[in-house]
């Protein structure tokens, strides 16, 4: 079964910080002693965005390093967080009110891009900071590339092209112009960013329930339907993330990063009983093969997330090379920590938002029950559950 590039394509726009929701994360002690300690003199770092899903861990974990932060955004996602950081208010569309202005004459060592995805609005901002600040990082996306038909594919592949650059239409060219916003912000400040390109985003606070299905349907016990337990699995804890974009502005690694993970090759087999792991349920796995999905109609990456069939132009997608972060110090902490986490996140949620997120990803209990039935009338009643 295909996952067209479209497909792909939006399913990354909405992964990234176009949705927002809120609630602290926790942090596991084993990871923490792997983590380099405090720098001992912190910087002053501007975050671009900070309170959707990856900017609130970059604000916890820059304090807890000893750094100085500030916001810059539009004061309408969740303006409760962080009372005591200093925000500053505008728009990074310099044609809406006043823009960019309470940006003008500031000095910062640092600024992290996490709301970039126009290219006339990155260069902007990256035109305005480039005289007072020393180091751009631009958090960007696997989604840059033109495709991902190998896997193993690195840094180095070709990128995604829109026929119009000043086509600013970011559900249908997420992925090209994100790679003219590096473009942008590179020609800006030459030799001085640091392009970080994460795949799919997990973890507590995650918006887009890509991930959080699994330990939620796992923690429910009985028969799953899964897809092939061979076929590779790939993602990075938006903890993890975090850590590692402050670690590359502390080292100040220039250049351009794959971040995603986990270091070894991960199987759909070994997420699942890592999230049956993470709840200690009853759980079974019926491992259905991609042509009894595609026949009936159960897509890859949104009826069963994380998964995309290893075929096409993004066989790769979840095998794309990470060596070269892994190489400047991008750790992971285990799956099942990672599902146990996002487990409790989401059942500390009011009824209502866990409804709401259950319907952006992940098959309904009904449908997948149909599904099931299926597989095993077409097997000849034999289950197929491990």
């Amino acid at each position: 079964m295909k996952l067209s590039r479209r497909g792909l394509l939006q399913g990354a726009a909405a992964m990234g910080s176009l949705w927002a929701v809120g609630c602290a994360s926790t942090r596991e002690a084993a990871v923490e002693a792997t983590r380099p300690a405090a720098p001992r003199e912190g910087k002053r770092i501007l975050i671009l965005g900070g309170t959707g899903f990856l900017g609130p861990q970059l604000v916890e974990a820059a304090r807890a390093r000893g750094h100085t932060v500030t916001l810059f955004n539009r004061g309408k996602t969740r303006p409760h967080l962080f009372p005591d950081v200093e925000k500053l208010q505008g728009d990074r569309d310099p044609k809406i009110g006043e823009g960019l202005k309470a940006l003008e004459g500031r000095k910062w060592d640092a600024v992290i891009d996490t709301s970039g995805y126009v290219p006339r609005i990155a260069r902007a901002s990256a035109e305005l900071l480039a005289p007072n600040v020393g180091h751009y990082v631009f958090i960007s996306t696997i989604s840059v590339y033109k495709e991902l038909p190998r896997p193993g594919m690195d840094e180095s592949a070709p990128l995604a092209t829109v026929d119009d650059p000043k086509n600013e239409n970011v559900r249908e060219h997420y992925g090209a112009l994100k790679a003219l916003c590096e473009q942008a912000v590179e020609a800006t400040f030459p030799g001085r960013t640091t392009h970080i390109r994460p795949g799919l985003i997990v973890g507590p606070d995650d918006p887009t329930q890509r991930f959080t299905y699994w330990p939620v349907r796992v923690a429910q016990g009985g028969e799953v339907l899964a897809p092939p337990g061979s076929d590779p699995a790939q993602f990075i804890d938006v903890r993890d993330l975090a850590e590692w974009t402050l670690l590359t502005l502390e080292n100040r690694e220039f250049g351009t990063f794959n971040a995603t993970g986990p270091a070894k090759p991960l199987a759909m087999r070994e997420l699942l009983e890592a999230c049956k792991q993470a709840s200690g349920s009853n759980a079974t796995f019926t491992w259905a093969d991609a042509a009894f999905l595609e026949k009936h109609k159960v897509r890859p990456w949104m009826d069963l997330p994380v998964w995309v069939t290893p075929g096409g132009d993004t066989a790769g997608m979840s095998s794309v090379s990470n060596a070269k972060a892994t190489a400047r110090g991008l750790k992971f902490r285990p799956v099942v920590d990672t599902a146990r986490d996002t487990l409790t996140w989401f059942n500390g949620l009011p009824p209502e938002r866990q409804a709401e997120l259950r319907k952006r990803a992940g098959l309904p209990p009904e449908r997948e029950r149909e599904v099931l039935a299926a597989w095993h009338q077409e097997q000849g009643g034999a289950a197929k559950a491990g």
